[in-house]
């Protein structure tokens, strides 16, 4: 397979395989992929596994059509890729070999020799010229092993990632790529996802057209969705919006309880509702499940004073993998003295960012009165931002929506008879509670303020702890003007017909201006509150969470002059005027201070 005009395929299928590296069900096989680049210099990337010696081999002559190989570039020392080492060295006795120096040490500890008199070491940016093609080599350590480097072909505009972008399956096999990459990605690299976020913002550096894993297909199309995928698994941010129950049950009575909170779930219109009896299911799409969707049940019984070992597996699977930022809820089943919530929240303490429900379900044996109830508050508790976001079932005067007010960050939106728009606001406050008036004071640079004053009407979102700063990039650093903010989003509508966010926010309150007041360079609307929403419980994001928690740091290193405490603008000088309005997120100068 040509991959390029001088890059080819040579690796191999395997569809004997039954668990890939010993645990992981592998119903359509598995691909060792190694590739050829063909110049003045011959290059091959990676082997295979030790069963394809043969057949990798005869794929390799036919490639090379009785030229020999200049280098074997080993990116990756796992043994499906790096087991034909010596037998490719025995072969082109003259080849050399190019890897990074921790690599070679593995090399010793697997074949007894490092190749000393036949290798080149490659580290961070080195660079190796084959012709008219220059690979450069990118460090990936722990990614996910601690030799790992992909490399990068500047000519073809190739990047070969080593197991990154990898996937189980073969290729002659014809199935989804996200179901069995996210699989991969969670079960094999998932712990390291502060490294892969680092090789991300390398990768982010690079001109990529091609993208050759060391398993799964070469991807050539729609890079940017491979790569946000990758970047929401890496952040072990929510994929997808739904509610996963994980349950282990002895004798049925625990099974029960889960069919039912899903019954209600579903009734409660949360959007995907996936069940997992761990005691059946393939362990490893159940902890693809537990990273994939935001909130997670766990439910199990009791055992010898401790939690039934399924259960417990499945936990290590995701503290092992440094499961966070998710929503937990627990049921607990025993007939005399129950301790499973106490076990599991216990294991789970390490964890970062888990927000445990108010509602712990409990069973005694079997359920009753009481814990049916329970499992009616666990189910409005978790559904409750679902059931606000549906115009059929929201409450609308909740007025508790006043409460989430603060010295916070809020995204105002808008709509100019084309198009939503929206724009960040720290300016939102309560005046008066009879009637209840809302202030909300906008810069009359802000397009946001042009629309506003001629349609009269705003919904405010309260944007909660949990909004990444991709948020404040999209609502505070650009123009609605010129910018539709809302181009990747199905946004969802208030009665007023304006956006409300679908994430990331507590409450929203739809607002009309009853009375406009000119503060010169910026103007106040004093509003009346005709829908209300509460959302979640989440804390409401503030001025002082987002300067320490969220917004990246400036890199004001060798620089002199002002950085905007809002968005991190830089003004380089000696003195910032004091008519300067920042560019980006068009604060003035009053936000500014001097960079240390």
């Amino acid at each position: 397979m040509k991959i390029t005009n001088d890059i080819c395929y040579v690796g191999v299928n395997d569809h004997k395989v039954d668990l890939f590296e010993g645990q992981y069900v592998v119903p359509n096989g598995m691909a060792y992929n190694s590739y050829v680049i063909l110049d003045d210099k011959i290059a091959v990337m990676d082997t295979v596994d030790r069963n394809f010696t043969h057949e990798w081999l005869d794929n390799l002559a036919e490639v090379l059509d009785n030229k020999k190989p200049d280098y074997l570039i080993i990116q990756h020392m796992e043994p499906d890729h790096s087991a034909n080492i010596a037998n490719f060295m025995r072969t082109y006795p003259d080849a050399t070999i190019v890897s990074s120096s921790k690599a070679f040490v593995m090399m010793n500890n697997f074949f007894g020799t490092d190749f000393s008199d036949r290798r080149i070491v490659v580290g961070e940016g080195d660079t190796l010229t084959l012709g008219k093609h220059t690979l450069t080599f990118v460090t990936a350590p722990m990614v996910h092993w601690p030799e790992v480097i992909v490399t990068y072909d500047s000519t073809d505009k190739v990047l070969f990632s080593a197991d990154g972008f990898g996937k189980f399956g073969a290729l002659d096999v014809e199935e989804d790529w996200a179901c069995e990459a996210r699989r991969y990605y969670i079960g094999i690299v998932g712990k390291y996802g502060a490294q892969v976020q680092a090789l991300l913002k390398k990768a982010a550096t690079l001109d990529i057209s091609i993208i050759c894993p060391l398993h799964g297909p070469v991807l050539t199309e729609n890079l940017g969705y491979y790569l946000n995928l990758y970047n929401t698994w890496s952040s072990y941010a929510t994929e997808s919006e739904g509610i996963v129950i994980a349950y282990t049950s002895v004798y049925g009575n625990t099974a029960k309880a889960v069919e039912l909170l899903a019954e209600k779930l579903r009734a409660k219109n949360c959007p995907k509702v996936v069940v997992h009896d761990l005691a059946r299911t393939d362990m490893a799409e159940a902890v693809e499940d537990a990273f994939r969707y935001g909130r997670i049940v766990l439910a199990t019984t009791t055992y010898n004073a401790d939690i039934f070992p399924f259960m417990k597996e499945f936990i290590h699977h995701l503290t092992e993998r440094n499961f966070q930022n998710k929503t937990v809820a627990l049921i607990e089943n025993g007939s005399w003295a129950p301790l499973a919530a106490k076990t599991m929240r216990s294991m789970l303490e390490g964890c970062k960012n888990l927000t445990f429900t108010n509602t712990t379900v409990k069973i005694m044996s079997a359920l009753n009165k009481d814990s049916s109830a329970q499992l009616e508050a666990l189910a409005d508790e978790l559904c409750k931002d679902y059931l606000a976001q549906q115009n059929s079932t929201a409450d609308k005067n909740d007025m508790t929506a006043l409460f989430k007010i603060g010295y916070g960050l809020y995204v105002v939106t808008s709509n100019d008879g084309k198009k939503d728009n929206g724009l960040i606001v720290n300016t939102v406050a309560q005046v008066t509670d009879s009637p209840n008036r809302i202030a909300v004071t906008i810069n009359k640079l802000n397009y946001s303020h042009h629309v506003i004053k001629q349609t009269g009407v705003m919904n405010v979102n309260c944007l909660s702890v949990d909004a990444p700063f991709s948020v404040f990039q999209n609502f505070g650093f650009q123009s609605g003007r010129n910018v539709d903010k809302f181009a990747d989003c199905t946004p969802l509508r208030s009665d007023n017909g304006l956006v409300f966010l679908p994430k990331y926010i507590n409450a929203f309150m739809s607002l009309k201006v009853e009375q406009y007041i000119d503060l010169d360079t910026h103007g106040m609307f004093i509003c009346s509150v005709t829908e209300a929403r509460v959302l979640s419980d989440k804390d409401t994001m503030t001025y002082t969470y987002y300067q320490n928690e969220v917004k990246p740091k400036p890199a004001t290193d060798n620089k002199k002059g002002f950085v905007c405490k809002i968005c991190g603008y830089i003004y380089e000088g000696d003195k910032l005027p004091e008519d300067f309005i920042c560019p980006l997120c068009k604060h003035g100068a009053a936000d500014f201070e001097p960079i240390a």
